[in-house]
């Protein structure tokens, strides 16, 4: 789709897809897979530094220097890191991008209340039973059934409606199946954007 505002290459489109999907998430699971993907697209970062540390070596004894041991560090390693997306470092991309995220979010919970259900669960069983390459005619099909009917929000950018429904059906199915994360989070970017 073109023109989205700020949003100038598909690292700008896949940025604010994945705060999109990012936001409100509820599931361990879910959140795991955005983490991943987050981490292997290197839009996200880990603020706590909770990466493995290559400088500590671990003979067993107790530190009386105050810092901690090496098998503490081990103990506590399975907590969910902290991160956060990389924004463009210009302060003004990084605000538009944000700003339609959130412009997008707040369409969604509008859709929400209207007739999102419906289209996830339609939308989950035509790409259960379908090949990868098919899910973005299903996604497609799906977007055009619920804008054909309406989705009551006229008075909003039709466009702006069209990608936030795309991304509350991406984040619907994913929530309740987060192993298709990876595969429908390409599908939405090719949706989005037909060039790449």
């Amino acid at each position: 789709m073109e023109g989205l505002g700020k949003m100038n290459s598909g690292q700008d489109t896949a940025l604010v897809v994945l705060a999109f999907l990012q936001a409100d998430c509820s599931s361990s699971e879910y959140e795991t897979a955005l983490l991943s993907l987050g981490k292997d697209l290197n839009l996200t970062r880990d603020i706590n530094f909770n990466g493995p540390r290559k400088d500590v070596l671990d003979d067993g004894d107790l530190e009386c220097d105050g810092h901690l041991p090496s098998s503490i560090t081990a103990a506590i390693a399975d907590l969910q890191p902290s991160v956060e997306l990389q924004w463009p470092r210009n302060n003004g991309d990084a605000a538009a991008l944000q700003q339609v995220a959130e412009e997008l979010r707040e369409i969604a919970d509008q859709l929400e209340h209207n007739m999102v259900a419906q289209a996830t669960q339609n939308l989950s069983r035509n790409i259960s039973t379908s090949p990868t390459e098919h899910w973005k005619e299903h996604l497609t099909q799906e977007v055009e059934r619920m804008i054909r009917r309406g989705v009551g929000l006229d008075h909003l950018p039709q466009e702006r409606v069209i990608v936030a429904l795309t991304l509350t059906l991406v984040k619907g199915v994913c929530v309740q199946t987060p192993r298709l994360l990876r595969n429908l989070f390409n599908t939405a970017l090719q949706y989005l954007n037909p060039a790449r």
